[in-house]
């Protein structure tokens, strides 16, 4: 199938800056033949590396939105499922949700396995950057590879 095939089975792709809607992704993704809609989300963590983190920032490419519906088109096409995706900019602190994918199919193996490639293609291909900011006043940029032949990280003090 081609991406343009999954077109119709994007039910949401969005970035904000506003507070993510678990349930609005969710219910958008659910129909009353499905057995399963399996639910990811990426919680701001108080740790990374064994280092205190105080805090999140997430930047985006001004067309990264578009680039988050590519990646649910395509796995909308290659698993013929429902899904959709929300993404999170701006500052974030420990306990936030930055990343809601959700995918619904008939049964919950499916589901869960194409829940499961949407976040890896949405972390992979989407250009979105975050600056983790730890408990010792250092920062670190994650993700300045997307597109790039550049690092994965910069610290930053």
């Amino acid at each position: 199938m081609s991406a343009a095939a999954g077109e119709g089975l994007v039910a949401l792709a969005s970035v904000s800056d506003e507070r993510l809607d678990e349930a609005a992704v969710r219910d958008a993704v659910g129909a009353a033949s499905d057995g399963a809609v399996v639910v990811f989300l990426g919680v701001v963590r108080d740790h990374d590396g064994g280092r205190p983190v105080t805090a999140l920032e997430y930047s985006a490419h001004p067309d990264a939105e578009r680039f988050l519906r590519e990646c649910c088109e395509r796995v909308a096409a290659s698993t013929g499922l429902r899904v959709a995706a929300a993404h999170r900019v701006g500052p974030l602190k420990v306990g936030d949700v930055a990343l809601i994918a959700a995918v619904a199919s008939a049964h919950r193996r499916e589901a869960f396995l194409a829940c499961a490639t949407l976040v890896d293609e949405i972390k992979a291909g989407v250009p979105i950057w975050k600056r983790q900011r730890f408990s010792d006043g250092d920062s670190e940029w994650v993700g300045l590879d997307h597109g790039s032949a550049g690092p994965a990280s910069v610290s930053l003090r």
